[in-house]
């Protein structure tokens, strides 16, 4: 039987040397795997550092929106308090033009033909009718 045990370990050497084999293909997988292990970690790491920058920068945007949002509204309230005194001031003015109108229009009724305007001894025009001069009295009265 000693051709036997020659049959034995030469299976058992072709075994060995097919061990030998997968373990050097298993040794170059695990090396391949360690540098995408490095790379993946490095990868994650700055994709960790991206978030926290995007963070960031989020956080400052909603403070930079909430400013430009006070700011807006504070411009909103000064507009609306303008609005509010020009319509009083147009509504006062309406008021005035129509008193104004209906004194032009007493001092028409009641005046006659209006004589031309001399000039003064000092340049200055002087008023001859009375319609002139009512006008004029409406005029510094509505002031």
């Amino acid at each position: 039987m000693p051709g036997m045990e020659w049959i034995l370990e030469l299976g058992l050497c072709g075994l060995l040397i097919a061990t030998l084999f997968h373990a050097l293909r298993l040794e170059r997988a695990l090396g391949v795997l360690k540098r995408d292990r490095t790379a993946l970690e490095s990868l994650v790491a700055g994709f960790n550092a991206s978030t926290a920058q995007a963070e960031t920068s989020i956080a400052r945007l909603r403070q930079a929106a909430e400013g430009a949002g006070r700011d807006i509204a504070q411009r909103i309230d000064a507009g609306t308090t303008l609005k509010d005194d020009l319509a009083f001031l147009t509504e006062r003015g309406d008021r005035l033009a129509d008193r104004l109108e209906t004194l032009v229009r007493q001092a028409r009724s009641v005046a006659t033909p209006a004589p031309a305007m001399a000039e003064a001894d000092d340049g200055e025009p002087r008023v001859r009718s009375q319609a002139e001069r009512d006008l004029l009295k409406a005029l510094r009265m509505a002031r």
